[in-house]
């Protein structure tokens, strides 16, 4: 198929085939030595094309590069920003599949024996894509359009400023980053060395999502230590870890899960359970849009360590509770102008702006409480994070269209 951008589909089809899983567990930076590969693949491939100062951060690990202004005046420094890892999800052996002129109907059979399908049925948003060409998963693997897709058309976008040198723009840096996906990404971001005085990350779902209010997090640990002993004899004395973690699980709302909330409501989700009798360990994420929310929650897991611990015996269960980010609407909400141009953006390419408050996090969260204001634009995919995951060619060029609208619009913007 022939597409607006000429290398944007083999760009994404090549980049989804690296495995760029991150790794909760690890302590460096990047948590995989799979992300560095793929970072230094893309360096070269900055340079190809022809941007300036390239670098890979020593701290962040961020992939960093600039396009100097053509312009005869100063206007704000754009940043654009993504991040190369895909989540928790089989990313070994990504087989893309191409489906061209999609009928908005049909049965999209993922594997070769059927067993996985993408059905209008169930999901619905499949219907909204008839005429154009989706990019499915082979049933076995996610997809990684989160966030290969915004990785594809920062660069799709500069590429075509470079070979477009009649596009007046201003100075331009674009930041390629690890481990999102685990929650410590932008941890160490350095928004002086980056340089930009606005920024986007290019990180959202469908075409038109504009995201500025997000989920505030915590991550949580949970470990119990039980006392295994034959069970024979095992009254009075043994403390099944198994059970304990059970009794945890039940003793949290059970309505605030996120299969039975929406909009606004927060939620706690149990993401693993592993152990045996002896010892246990759960991991959890909790969100909620309000801080004073996340801190109700926060407080009710502390109660309930204590009513098992005083059940139980005391450590019987430890926690270790951090904050991941809170909603960037605390700091945007002072630099609507920043949403102002990405609206104006859109409406320009005929795009409806959807606003509504995203049910996650990008690391514009943290990036915003830096200092640098970072709403997120979508970047196309659809349910994403899993073997269902699929992404529109025609999202992916729109999202491209955007980033050089905004370049555009920028240009009005003188500085004083």
């Amino acid at each position: 198929m022939t597409t607006k951008y000429e290398k944007l589909l083999p760009r994404f089809l090549g980049y989804v085939k690296e495995n760029t899983r991150s790794d909760e567990d690890s302590t460096t930076v990047p948590s995989t030595s799979r992300q560095t590969v793929f970072l230094k693949k893309l360096e070269d491939e900055l340079v190809n094309i022809g941007l300036e100062n390239i670098r890979i951060h020593p701290v962040n690990s961020y992939l960093i590069a600039e396009l100097p202004s053509n312009l005869d005046y100063d206007v704000p420094v754009l940043g654009l920003i993504s991040h190369v890892d895909t989540a928790d999800f089989n990313s070994e052996n990504i087989q893309p599949k191409v489906v061209e002129n999609y009928d908005g109907k049909s049965v999209i059979d993922l594997d070769d024996k059927g067993e996985f399908k993408l059905d209008p049925k169930e999901f619905s948003s499949l219907k909204k894509y008839a005429g154009q060409t989706l990019i499915t998963t082979s049933g076995d693997t996610l997809l990684g359009s989160d966030d290969k897709s915004g990785v594809t058309e920062i660069i799709t976008a500069m590429e075509y400023l470079v070979a477009h040198p009649e596009i007046k723009h201003g100075k331009i840096v674009i930041g390629l980053g690890p481990d999102e996906e685990i929650g410590t990404g932008a941890d160490k971001f350095d928004v002086a060395d980056f340089g930009a005085d606005f920024a986007y990350t290019v990180d959202g779902g469908p075409v038109g999502q504009l995201e500025y209010e997000t989920f505030s997090a915590a991550a949580l640990k949970v470990k119990i230590n039980g006392k295994d002993v034959h069970p024979g004899s095992a009254k009075g004395i043994m403390i099944n870890a198994l059970g304990v973690a059970n009794d945890f699980q039940n003793a949290l709302p059970d309505e605030e899960i996120p299969e039975k909330t929406a909009g606004r409501q927060g939620f706690y989700h149990l993401l693993s359970l592993n152990g045996t009798v002896d010892s246990a360990k759960m991991s959890y994420i909790i969100r909620d849009f309000e801080r004073e929310g996340l801190n109700d929650r926060k407080a009710k897991v502390e109660e309930i360590v204590d009513q098992l611990n005083q059940k139980y015996g005391a450590n019987t269960v430890e926690i270790d509770m951090k904050d991941q980010y809170y909603n960037m609407i605390d700091v945007i909400k002072d630099h609507m102008d920043v949403v102002k141009i990405a609206e104006q953006a859109m409406k320009n390419l005929n795009i409806e702006p959807d606003e509504a408050p995203v049910r996650g996090g990008t690391d514009g969260s943290k990036i915003s409480f830096m200092g640098l204001p970072t709403p997120n634009l979508f970047a196309g995919g659809e349910n994403m994070h899993g073997r269902y995951e699929y992404v529109a060619v025609e999202s992916m060029e729109a999202a491209v269209d955007v980033i050089l609208e905004i370049v555009k619009l920028n240009n009005e913007r003188k500085n004083n």
